[in-house]
C-alpha cells in the first residue's frame, strides 16, 4: 500500500488492472446493507414508505395524496419506486441502498485519486466508515447519492480530458436530480479548480479569501436581514471537523470520533515530515488543504436550519451533513502525502471498532421494527398511526421513529409522516386527506408529543416505547379527542425539532 505509482492510469485501465481488488472491496462494502433484515438508517424508513404511497397513488388507492412534478431531491426515490415495482420493497431497499453505498465509496475513492495523483488504498477504511457515517445513518439518501455522483464527476473533470470531461458533464443532471447540495459542491469545486489553474500565482490566495468572505457575508445576511426563522448550531464549531460523521448512537461513538480525529492529525504531521523533500506532494497538497479550510469555515458560519416558507417544512440539518464534505477534503489532504504502514493498521482498527458498534446498534433497531410489525399485524388495514418514539439522549440519530413508517407498508398509514405535508417532496397531501396531515407544524407536533388530538383525526393510534428495561418493546394506544400525543410513552421526543425536509 505504500508503493503506489504517482500517477494513476485512466479509470478504465485502473479497473482492468485491479478488478479483483475492486470486486472484493465492493462486496465487503455492502455487507452492512445485508447483515439485518432491514437497513436501519433514519429517514430510509420514510423513503421506502413514501415510495409505497407513490405506488398507491399510481393505482388510485391513496385518497387525498398526489405526486408533484419535481426535479431535485428525487433520484433515490425514483430508483426505489421503480425497483420496488419490479422486485418488491424488501429487495428494492437492499439493491438501491447497496448501489448508493458503492457509488459513494468509489466516487470518493476516485475523487481522492484525482486530487492526489495516486489511488488512496490506505484510506479505504476511512472512506468505508464515512460511507456508513452520519449522513448514511440519518437516511439522507438523495444527498448521499448526490455527493457520490458529484465526486465521480469531479474526478473525471480534475484529471480527465476530452471524453472524460464529457462524461463529467453527463453526470450533472443526475447530481441535480439527487440533491442541490451535491450539485452546488460539484459546480463550486470545479470552478475553484479552474480558477486555481488559470489565475496568476499571486491571485491563488484571493480565491480562498473570497470564499471565506462570502461565507461571513452570508452569515451576517441570514442573521440580520431575513424575516424567516433561522436556527444556528449549538455545538462549538471546532467539533464540526469531519470526524463528527462517526458520532452516531452514543458517547462511545464520540470517543471513537475523537480518536479518529487525533490519529488523522498525527498522521498528517508524520506524513508532512516524510514528504518534506517531495515537491510534487507539497504542490498537490495546496488545493485539498484550501478546500478543507473553506469547508470548515462553512460548517462554522452557515445555519443549521432555516424555514423560508412558514407554511412549508424546515430545510434542516445543513451543517451536520456538510461535515461529510469536510471529511472528504480532510482525507484529500492525507491522500496527497506519502502513506505509511502504521497508518493503514490504525485506520483499519478504527474501522473495525466502528462497524462492530454499528452492527450492535442497528440490530437493536431491527428488533424494534420487528416488534412494530407484529403490533400492526393485529390492526385492520388502513389504520392511522402516530409514532412517538425517541432516541436516547446521547444519540445523534434522532429519526429512529421512521422505522415505523416502513413497518406500516401494506398494513397501515403513518398519519404524521412529514414528507406529504412539507411540500418539498414528490408525495404531497391535500387538505383533509385521510392518510396524512397536510400541516407541517401538526406533523412535527404529533411526533414531538405536543399535538392535541381533534375529533376529525379519529380513529387514530399511537405507537410508543412502553418498557423502561427494553426500549425496543413497543405498545399501541388508541387516542381520544383532546388527548396530547406525548401523554404516554417512556421516551417521547423532548421537544419537536425541525425534521429534515431536504434529504
Amino acid at each position: 500500500m505504500t508503493g503506489e505509482t504517482r500517477e494513476p492510469s485512466s479509470g478504465l485501465e485502473f479497473v482492468r488492472a485491479r478488478k479483483w481488488a475492486i470486486l472484493a472491496l465492493s462486496l465487503a462494502m455492502i455487507v452492512p446493507c445485508l447483515w439485518h433484515r432491514h437497513i436501519e438508517a433514519g429517514d430510509l424508513g420514510s423513503h421506502v414508505y413514501n415510495a409505497w404511497l407513490a405506488q398507491l397513488i399510481e393505482k388510485g388507492q391513496a385518497p387525498g395524496l398526489y405526486i408533484a412534478r419535481q426535479w431535485n431531491n428525487v433520484l433515490f426515490d425514483w430508483l426505489l419506486l421503480h425497483t420496488a415495482n419490479l422486485l418488491g420493497f424488501a429487495a428494492a431497499e437492499k439493491i438501491v441502498v447497496s448501489a448508493s453505498v458503492l457509488i459513494f465509496f468509489w466516487g470518493i475513492f476516485a475523487f481522492l485519486a484525482a486530487s492526489s495523483g495516486r489511488p488512496p488504498w490506505f484510506l479505504s477504511p476511512c472512506i468505508a466508515v464515512l460511507a456508513y457515517g452520519f449522513s448514511f445513518n440519518m437516511g439522507f439518501f438523495n444527498y448521499y447519492l448526490s455527493i457520490g455522483l458529484a465526486a465521480f464527476s469531479l474526478a473525471l473533470f480534475w484529471r480527465g480530458r476530452g471524453l472524460d470531461r464529457l462524461l463529467a458533464l453527463a453526470l450533472l443532471p443526475f447530481v441535480c436530480l439527487a440533491h442541490p447540495i451535491g450539485f452546488l459542491w460539484l459546480v463550486g469545486t470545479a470552478l475553484y479548480v479552474v480558477l486555481s489553474r488559470n489565475l496568476p500565482k499571486w491571485w491563488n490566495w484571493a480565491v480562498p479569501a473570497s470564499a471565506v468572505v462570502f461565507l461571513f457575508a452570508t452569515r451576517w445576511y441570514l442573521a440580520h436581514r431575513v424575516t424567516f426563522p433561522v436556527d444556528w448550531m449549538d455545538s462549538p464549531f471546532y467539533l464540526l471537523n469531519g470526524a463528527d460523521q462517526l458520532a452516531l448512537f452514543g458517547d462511545r461513538y464520540v470517543h471513537l470520533a475523537w480518536i479518529a480525529a487525533i490519529f488523522g492529525i498525527v498522521s498528517f504531521v508524520f506524513q508532512v515530515r516524510a514528504s518534506r523533500t517531495d515537491a510534487d506532494a507539497r504542490k498537490s497538497l495546496l488545493l485539498p488543504l484550501q478546500f478543507y479550510v473553506i469547508a470548515f469555515c462553512a460548517t462554522a458560519l452557515l445555519p443549521e436550519d432555516l424555514r423560508p416558507s412558514l407554511t412549508g417544512g424546515w430545510i434542516g440539518l445543513l451543517v451536520v451533513r456538510l461535515t461529510a464534505i469536510s471529511a472528504i477534503f480532510g482525507l484529500g489532504v492525507l491522500a496527497c502525502l506519502k502513506p505509511m504502514r502504521w497508518q493503514c493498521v490504525g485506520f483499519a482498527a478504527i474501522a473495525v471498532v466502528y462497524f462492530v458498534f454499528l452492527y450492535q446498534d442497528t440490530q437493536s433497531l431491527n428488533r424494534m421494527e420487528s416488534n412494530a410489525e407484529k403490533l400492526f399485524d393485529s390492526l385492520p388495514y388502513g389504520t392511522r398511526i402516530i409514532p412517538t418514539i425517541g432516541a436516547p439522549e446521547d444519540s445523534r440519530i434522532q429519526f429512529i421513529g421512521h422505522l415505523v413508517d416502513r413497518a406500516c407498508i401494506h398494513r397501515c398509514f403513518t398519519y404524521s409522516n412529514y414528507e406529504p405535508s412539507s411540500g418539498q417532496f414528490r408525495v404531497r397531501a391535500r387538505k383533509g386527506s385521510p392518510l396524512a396531515t397536510d400541516s407541517a407544524d401538526d406533523s412535527s407536533d404529533m411526533e414531538g408529543g405536543s399535538y392535541e388530538v381533534q375529533d376529525t383525526d379519529l380513529p387514530l393510534f399511537q405507537i410508543y416505547q412502553c418498557d423502561e428495561s427494553d426500549p425496543t418493546k413497543l405498545c399501541l394506544h388508541k387516542l381520544v379527542e383532546g388527548e396530547t400525543t406525548g401523554q404516554v410513552g417512556l421516551h417521547p421526543p423532548v421537544a419537536p425539532k425541525p425534521d429534515d425536509s431536504s434529504k
